[in-house]
């Protein structure tokens, strides 16, 4: 027994591979490589939180004594801090909105339906019509389709190839403003971004919950870089090292800050437009919007009715937006030129 320790210890690689299949066997979630990668950075990420306001805590000792004078004050800070933290992990921990998910709610949705009716919609045609908005003309499908099928060809226009809503990796039909996400290897719907510091794709599912997360770390940074000018400022005797320490992480938070303010001013454009950050970079790669004039937006329906659909229906799976068709972008445009707010948000 004392022999084999000798042994694993000369050879340490073998030894750690041992150590970390045992910590897998306990925490199987940490297996992937990429989950991994993904609780590093929030393991750091809370660390930063914690060293930018702790920091000052250490250094000031009149921050101190003023939080027991104005205990409000400092109280408003850490709910500030800890409700970050909180809306951090909600998000990264929220589902952004899978076709998948969506795909077997629908099927599932569609089975208990053929199950209570006493005589099944395909065995009375050979062909099944599915109508899901009026604005859109009826379209006849084959009836060895399946359900999400179905719906999902009734999203586009009439005469739209299956081929081009198909994805070339799940192979599976993806309703309009879905993308594939090579990190998370499936289809999001109403896809923005994959967020690298979340560890989560960016969707209809959490895009609420992102901006919510912005805003809150924006009002942080913000806060704790008026303590730290506060700090500098005050006519107290105090250590040449702690002012450098204190400066550095003031210019790299006045960095963080500024990052902050246009990601959020971005998806406030986004959201007021009723846009998504693929769809405006990659809008040339997108058939159904490649053929638009740049300043149109076709999902939008007006400031107000956008706000309302990202605060209140973005986190419902259910919520499949059809593409509109070519009158209602006509008809758009025209509201556009005449500075209306109803329909497309002017420049």
């Amino acid at each position: 027994m004392v022999l084999k320790m000798i042994v694993d210890v000369c050879r340490p690689r073998d030894f750690l591979d041992r150590i970390m299949d045992r910590y897998i066997r306990f925490f199987p979630c940490l297996s992937d490589p990429v989950r991994r990668s993904s609780l590093g950075l929030k393991v750091a990420l809370v660390m930063l939180h914690l060293v930018y306001a702790g920091i000052l805590f250490a250094f000031d000792r009149h921050l101190i004594e003023e939080a027991k004078i104005k205990p409000w004050y400092t109280a408003s800070y850490f709910l500030l801090f800890v409700a970050t933290l909180i809306q951090y992990f909600v998000t990264s921990c929220s589902s952004p909105g899978y076709v998948l998910d969506a795909m077997r709610a629908a099927n599932e949705k569609d089975n208990a339906f053929r199950k209570a009716s006493k005589q099944p919609a395909s065995s009375k045609n050979v062909n099944v019509v599915v109508t899901i908005d009026r604005n859109h003309p009826e379209k006849t499908v084959p009836a060895d389709v399946t359900s999400w099928t179905k719906i999902v060809m009734d999203l586009y226009t009439p005469g739209t190839l299956l081929r081009n809503f198909t994805c070339s990796y799940c192979h599976v039909e993806q309703p309009p403003r879905t993308k594939h996400c090579h990190d998370c290897d499936r289809c999001v719907l109403q896809f923005d971004h994959h967020c690298v510091w979340l560890g989560t794709c960016i969707g209809q599912g959490n895009h609420c919950r992102f901006w919510w997360y912005i805003f809150e770390e924006t009002a942080l940074c913000l806060w704790t870089g008026i303590w730290y000018i506060s700090y500098l400022k005050a006519d107290i005797a105090r250590s040449w090292w702690k002012d450098a320490i204190v400066i550095v992480l003031l210019i790299t938070l006045s960095i963080a800050l500024i990052f902050l303010l246009l990601l959020l001013l971005f998806h406030s454009y986004l959201v007021l437009t009723n846009q998504t950050t693929y769809e405006l970079v990659r809008r040339r790669r997108i058939f159904y919007l490649r053929s638009l004039p740049e300043r149109v937006y076709p999902f939008s329906k007006g400031v107000c009715r956008n706000l309302y659909e990202f605060c209140c229906h973005r986190g419902n799976i259910y919520n499949l937006e059809p593409l509109p068709s070519a009158q209602v972008v006509v008809v758009g445009v025209g509201r556009r030129a005449c500075l209306s707010l109803s329909f497309y948000f002017p420049p």
